[in-house]
């Protein structure tokens, strides 16, 4: 179920959200949703390895998303 959450920020801080939001191609409520999944993923028990926590962010901005994959797991296993 999705709530909706009020949030009070900066003007700059809103702008360069909203800018980030274009670039990647996210919704500034999906872009602090992910942010909110990672803080929950760190206090989890799961442990991270360093090598899987330094690839953490390398695909931000190339414009992929779960559509891209779920297509290369198609062509994969056709």
């Amino acid at each position: 179920m999705n709530t909706k959450l009020t949030l009070r920020l900066d003007d700059k801080l809103i702008a360069s959200a909203k800018r980030h939001s274009a670039e990647s191609g996210k919704s500034v409520s999906q872009l602090v949703s992910d942010f909110f999944a990672l803080i929950d993923a760190e206090d989890s028990d799961v442990d991270i390895t360093p090598r899987v926590r330094s690839l953490r962010g390398v695909l931000a901005g190339s414009g992929l998303d779960e559509s891209d994959y779920r297509r290369h797991l198609e062509e994969k296993y056709r």
